[in-house]
C-alpha cells in the first residue's frame, strides 16, 4: 500500500500528461519529483504547482542521456530515501505517412519514447526491488493496442512499450512491483498543438501522399474539438494505477478509445481490420467540400506556430 510521502519520479513533466499526473500525485500526499528535458520549462512546472497549492520537486531529466538519468535518479534516492513509482510519461509524436518519415526522425522517436522508457526503469528497478514494492506506470496510448494511418512510426513504439510492460508485469510480480500501461485517446494537449510532431516530408506539397496526409489531419483537429478526454482525465488514470490496491495493466482513458478497443478485441481480427480500414481509407480518399488541401494545412501551422511563439 502507498505511504504519505511516498516519492514519484516523472518523466516529461513539464506539460500535458505529466504535469497534471504531477499535480494529482502532489495533491493525494506524494512526493512529486516532476522531470522536464528542457530548463526552460521548470519556470512553469513551478508557476503550476504555486497555482494547485501543492510541492513539486523540479528537476532536469533528458532520458536520451545515461548521466542525466543516472543524476536524476541519484537525487530522488538521496533527497526522499527511495524511490516508490516511476511514470514514464516522456515521449514524442511522429505524424506521417510511413514512406516519408526519415530514419533519423524514426530513431529519435524511439530512442525517447522506447528506449529512454527502458533506460530509467532500468536505473529505478533496483530500488524498487531492494524495497520489494513499488509501482511502474507506462504511458501508452489507444496507438499502442490499434495502429493507425499516418501514425506508424509512433505506433510502433507504443506497441514496444505494451510488450515491454506487458512482460515486466511477470518479472516483477515476485518483487511485489506493479506495472500498470495508461491507453488514452486523442486529447486537446501540446502533443497536438505545440508539438504536433509532423514528419518533414509530410508537410512538402510534392510528397506523394501529401494531399491524403492533410486531410487525416483535419479528421484528427475533428475529433481533438469534439474530443472530452483531458490532461487531467489521464492524470487521473495514472493516480489510480499508484493508488490501488491491485492496480490493473491497463486502464484506458476516453469512450472513443475504450470503444474501438472493445471492437479490436471482441470482432474477429479480419473482420475489424477491413470495417476499420474502409472507414479511414474512405475518410481520407474521398476529400470533403470544405476548404482546398493546402489551405487546410496552412491554417492547421498558422495556428501551431501561433500556439508555440505564445
Amino acid at each position: 500500500m502507498t505511504r504519505t510521502g511516498d516519492a514519484v519520479l516523472i518523466t516529461g513533466a513539464g506539460t500535458g500528461f505529466g504535469l497534471a499526473s504531477a499535480l494529482r500525485l502532489a495533491r493525494r500526499g506524494f512526493r512529486v519529483f516532476a522531470t522536464v528535458p528542457d530548463p526552460g520549462q521548470e519556470e512553469g512546472v513551478a508557476a503550476a504547482a504555486a497555482a494547485a497549492g501543492v510541492r513539486l520537486d523540479v528537476l532536469p531529466l533528458d532520458v536520451t542521456d545515461p548521466d542525466s538519468i543516472t543524476r536524476a535518479v541519484s537525487a530522488v534516492v538521496e533527497q526522499a530515501g527511495g524511490i516508490y513509482a516511476l511514470v514514464n510519461n516522456a515521449g514524442l509524436g511522429l505524424r506521417g505517412f510511413f514512406e516519408d518519415l526519415a530514419d533519423d526522425e524514426i530513431r529519435h522517436l524511439f530512442a525517447v519514447n522506447v528506449f529512454g522508457a527502458m533506460a530509467v526503469t532500468r536505473q529505478v528497478l533496483p530500488h524498487l526491488r531492494r524495497a520489494r514494492r513499488g509501482r511502474l506506470v507506462f504511458l501508452s496510448s489507444a496507438g499502442g493496442r490499434i495502429g493507425d494511418m499516418t501514425l506508424s512510426g509512433y505506433c510502433s513504439t507504443k506497441f514496444a512499450l505494451e510488450g515491454l510492460g506487458e512482460s515486466l508485469l511477470l518479472e516483477l510480480a515476485p518483487l511485489g512491483i506493479f506495472v500498470s500501461l495508461i491507453e488514452p485517446g486523442v486529447a486537446m494537449t501540446p502533443h497536438f498543438t505545440v508539438n504536433r510532431g509532423w514528419a518533414r516530408s509530410a508537410v512538402d506539397p510534392s510528397s506523394p501522399y501529401y494531399g491524403w496526409f492533410v486531410r487525416h489531419e483535419r479528421m484528427v483537429d475533428d475529433l481533438l474539438r469534439a474530443g472530452r478526454i483531458t490532461a487531467d482525465d489521464v492524470g487521473a488514470a495514472v493516480e489510480r494505477a499508484l493508488t490501488a490496491r491491485r492496480p490493473r495493466l491497463r486502464y484506458v482513458v476516453g469512450r472513443g478509445a475504450r470503444l474501438m478497443i472493445a471492437l479490436h478485441r471482441y470482432l474477429p481480427a479480419e473482420t475489424f481490420a477491413r470495417l476499420y480500414a474502409r472507414f479511414a481509407v474512405r475518410m481520407v480518399t474521398h476529400p470533403r467540400p470544405e476548404a482546398g488541401a493546402g489551405e487546410a494545412l496552412d491554417e492547421s501551422i498558422t495556428r501551431v506556430e501561433a500556439k508555440g511563439n505564445g
